[in-house]
């Protein structure tokens, strides 16, 4: 079933901070009727699953004040400028975890929250690391673990992994590593 896209009859900024910025359209759809959405605008991201073995992840437990709670994820973090998405997911991995590694490959390209953001995030898998020193933002206060899958598992029933990138990245280790069912999507507008 074919549809046209809403017609957008306004778009303005409402909000701009370092981090996103808040558009409000107004639009316009097929039948007539006009809708308001808030749309937050994001750069873009990108979530690494460091392997230390095919069994065996990075993770990186940090402060989240949006929830208040400390949480274990998957190395992560929001694209600098223009920076191809594996210079961002390499740049991410060290310094948050100090590592560096020696193999990186795209994972998938997905969409974080497409009701209200435009996000996109980069997912890579990253292996033969090397140690070397955190390089964290003044802001950042991040424990670095190393953790087996069945550890990881734990850590999400007891609540301490609740974010959905680090939930897929379990999700994939647990199905043996391999490609993904789902194609890269981009920004149409």
């Amino acid at each position: 079933m074919a549809q046209e896209l809403p017609q957008i009859l306004s778009s303005q900024i409402a909000f701009a901070g370092p981090v996103f910025r808040v558009r409000v359209d107004e639009l316009r759809y097929e039948d007539g009727s006009t809708h308001r959405y808030d749309v937050v605008e994001h750069a873009g991201s990108f979530g690494v699953i460091a392997l230390f073995a095919p069994n065996e992840i990075v993770l990186v437990r940090q402060y989240r004040h949006p929830v208040r709670r400390f949480l274990w994820e998957i190395p992560a973090g929001t694209a600098d400028g223009a920076e191809a998405p594996v210079d961002g997911a390499l740049r991410e991995l060290a310094e948050e975890t100090g590592y560096r590694a020696g193999r990186i490959r795209p994972l998938c390209t997905a969409f974080t929250t497409p009701g209200f953001c435009d996000e996109i995030m980069h997912f890579f898998v990253a292996e033969d690391l090397r140690p070397g020193t955190q390089s964290l933002d003044e802001d950042e206060r991040i424990e670095v673990g190393r953790f087996t899958l069945e550890r990881a598992r734990d850590l999400l029933a007891a609540g301490e992994i609740a974010d959905v990138k680090t939930l897929l990245a379990l999700q994939w280790m647990g199905t043996g590593g391999g490609e993904l069912a789902f194609g890269t999507v981009d920004r149409r507008y």
